[in-house]
């Protein structure tokens, strides 16, 4: 009978999901803990992640990303961070944490000062125009200094 032989490394554990599908992600700067946070959500919530991070790499290639509270943040190195992300048990919500100041103004209010939300259901369809207009907009709007 052969051995069973082992690297000495074990297999990464799956994220867990906190209220809502969220992932529990360790806090991180850079691409890979946002990679991870997009690969643990859950179900159809997987390809909006994917889809408006690439969407974000694409409107701002100098974005900075990083987890935090279990949740994904970009922003722009020395002006502090314009958008985050989150998954709710119905919708992926997406922070636009200067979003009074855009134009149009993103649709659902925050009772965070400046913050406003859009809410992306799982049959919605997704304008990437005005996402990136928007995206475009925080970006070159001061952003917030969170941790």
């Amino acid at each position: 009978m052969a051995a069973k032989r082992t690297t000495g490394k074990k297999a990464a554990a799956k994220p867990k999901l906190l209220s809502g599908g969220n992932p529990q992600i360790p806090k991180g700067d850079g691409h890979a803990p946002v990679e991870a946070y997009i690969a643990a959500m859950p179900s159809w919530k997987r390809a909006i992640g994917q889809h408006l991070d690439a969407l974000l790499v694409r409107t701002v290639p100098s974005v900075r990303k990083a987890v935090r509270w279990n949740t994904p943040f970009y922003g722009i190195e020395d002006q502090g961070w314009f958008l985050g992300m989150h998954c709710m048990t119905k919708y992926v919500k997406v922070s636009f944490l200067n979003g009074a100041s855009l134009c149009p103004v993103p649709p659902v209010d925050s009772k965070q000062g400046l913050a406003r939300h859009v809410h992306i259901y799982e049959n919605d369809q997704i304008d990437d125009e005005k996402f990136a207009n928007w995206i475009q907009q925080a970006s070159e709007r001061p952003g917030q200094e969170l941790f």
